[in-house]
């Protein structure tokens, strides 16, 4: 089992200080988060810094999301093909890949077949991404399609979010459970339950984190668990390193993989 850094969590410093900083603190690799950052996009200077870093890159995240709907194109399979020839280039045998907005028709219609079909072609796994039911004055609106709960669709692999599994108010246990040998990929955060994606560090929130990686540990788990969190917030880059550290830290506790 592999520890990784998504380069989200060092935001707003970017592509380049998530290889610096995963190389600093002794994380196994990181996830590129591809977005508004240069780097992120950029092939050829993600192989230079992981090789400058020696870093591993364990899985491209496809820019899915509402911020990055023109990188890449706006062709959501065109981003697809794009993330996956990245992630073959640099050896990431992991592309994450979030369900489809629910006005996105034809994307939608073809997601399940569309994935099955592209998993076919290449060794790289197209790991889904739980997401959540988006609230508003006590209402729940159904943005994604065919939907939020990637247990409800037969996805040869998944991602589970556990700052996501906080806003949709799941059991974050019974979805790793349910979902299997289906799930590689792990982003690991924690929330409270408010409708806000938060991606707090663990133990800031109310998620059973501590036993979501236990359960992986003793079923012999042998994917990728990345901390995916915000830092947005830390005042100073030694505070950011303290906090990722102590998520680092976190992750091999309670999973047994090489406690620092």
């Amino acid at each position: 089992m592999q520890i990784g850094l998504s380069s989200s969590s060092v935001f707003p410093e970017g592509t380049p200080a998530a290889f610096e900083i995963a190389s600093a603190l002794g994380f196994d690799g990181v996830e590129i988060m591809v977005g508004i950052d240069a780097a992120s996009q950029d092939l050829n200077a993600l192989l230079a810094l992981r090789d400058h870093y020696g870093v591993p890159i364990l899985a491209i995240h496809a820019p899915c999301l509402l911020i990055t709907q023109r990188v890449w194109g706006t062709d959501p399979w065109g981003k697809l093909q794009r993330a996956r020839a990245v992630a073959e280039a640099v050896q990431a045998p992991t592309v994450v890949v979030h369900p489809p907005f629910r006005w996105q028709r034809e994307y939608a219609r073809g997601f399940i077949t569309g994935i099955e079909r592209m998993a076919q072609e290449t060794s790289v796994r197209f790991a889904v991404e739980n997401m959540y039911p988006w609230r508003a004055g006590g209402q729940q609106v159904g943005a994604y399609a065919p939907g939020w709960d990637v247990r409800d669709e037969d996805y040869p692999h998944t991602t589970l979010d556990l700052s996501h599994t906080a806003v949709a108010r799941v059991d974050a246990v019974g979805m790793a459970t349910d979902l299997g040998d289906r799930l590689i990929h792990l982003h690991l955060a924690d929330g409270t339950g408010s409708a806000r994606d938060e991606h707090l560090l663990p133990g800031q929130g109310n998620q059973p984190v501590d036993a979501v990686l236990q359960g992986l540990a003793q079923r012999g788990f042998d994917g990728s668990i990345v901390v995916e969190v915000s830092t947005r917030t830390a005042p100073d880059r030694a505070t950011r390193l303290a906090d990722l550290a102590g998520c680092l830290e976190f992750a091999r506790r309670h999973t047994g993989s090489g406690v620092l």
